[in-house]
């Protein structure tokens, strides 16, 4: 049995944060083999798979003699490759009664402040894709939470994601619950970036006592609140922690999953970080571990004029720009190749 399998059996599944035109030609059967469960994308993921290689040029060609629009490629190309990996994982669906299996594909970012676009894409792209186990990313701005209650009310999976703070986290739970727990979703909070910002500003103050510990800190209470939120609800919206490969080559390479596992929770892993997992990863019971010392450290970081809030909004709209940056890199260079 692998560490993956194991972690599952504690609570967690893991999900590969990845793919890509050979993963998912042999690539993805081997990870579920050893135990991975879903499928994250996200539009930086896209952009590296279909802007920086030619495994797709012979499509952008035909799409594009065919009188396709550059946004009109990338979603051919991106529900393409999505209902791939959701056919490959339908087993793994059907094995967990609906729990697992899933692949998600992103709303165009540009309309993340756009609530009324926002659920009007998500029910489009849902019903295009036609699969039980897709999940439709929504970012979780203030407009995208509003959106996530009437889209899980309309019976679309919905995996909400860059949250990075424990509020964040509650509006989006409490909005899926407003939505009747309607159907399947998760709850995205990113770690490795909490961490690269806020040690940047320990650095600053001269405190090492701090450095690498306040992103895992926040998951821990975010999971406090999750347990509390949901455990009169018949039907969970389990969070998931992203952006879990380690950023500083200083901290151990796979500490995001060994530090945070925990019963009904997920766990989306770059391929590096999870070939690391696999190789010297530890399966146990983690994400409870220390809670007196993470209240502490949260509260030290604030005597030290350390804005988590501050902080954290920050991180929410440089994620928002990031994927937007990469979602316009992407419909210019399928503009690029489709000329060419």
């Amino acid at each position: 049995m692998t560490v993956i399998q194991k972690t599952f059996e504690l609570g967690q599944s893991i999900w590969l944060d990845y793919i890509d035109r050979s993963m998912i030609a042999g690539g993805l059967q081997k990870w579920i083999d050893n135990g991975v469960v879903g499928v994250t994308t996200n539009p930086s993921i896209f952009e590296n798979a279909i802007a920086k290689t030619s495994d797709y040029d012979e499509e952008i060609k035909s799409l594009s003699k065919a009188g396709k629009s550059s946004a009109e490629i990338y979603e051919a190309l991106t529900v393409q490759e999505v209902a791939a990996a959701a056919d490959i994982l339908r087993p793994v669906y059907d094995k967990t009664n609906g729990k697992d299996g899933f692949v998600s594909l992103e709303v165009n970012p540009l309309i993340a402040s756009d609530k009324e676009t926002t659920v009007s894409e998500a029910k489009r792209l849902f019903k295009l894709l036609n699969r039980p186990n897709v999940m439709i990313k929504i970012p979780a701005t203030p407009e995208g939470i509003a959106a996530l209650t009437e889209v899980i009310a309309a019976g679309v999976n919905v995996n909400s994601t860059l949250i990075f703070s424990v509020e964040q986290y509650e509006n989006v739970a409490k909005a899926y619950i407003a939505g009747g727990c309607k159907a399947e979703s998760v709850a995205s909070a990113f770690v490795s970036r909490v961490d690269s910002a806020v040690d940047k500003l320990l650095a600053e103050k001269g405190d090492k006592t701090l450095l690498g510990k306040i992103g895992e800190a926040g998951i821990k209470m975010m999971y406090q609140s999750f347990k509390e939120i949901f455990k009169n609800q018949p039907r969970k919206q389990r969070p998931l922690w992203a952006s879990t490969g380690t950023k500083n080559p200083a901290y151990h390479d796979c500490r995001y999953v060994d530090d945070l596992i925990g019963p009904d929770t997920v766990n989306t892993v770059p391929p590096k970080t999870l070939d690391a997992f696999l190789d010297h990863g530890k399966a146990a019971l983690t994400v409870e571990n220390n809670i007196d010392e993470v209240k502490a450290d949260l509260k030290k970081l604030s005597e030290l004029g350390i804005d988590l809030k501050a902080v954290n909004a920050k991180l929410l709209a440089d994620g928002l720009t990031a994927f937007n940056k990469a979602f316009e890199s992407l419909m210019n260079a399928i503009e690029t190749k489709a000329k060419a």
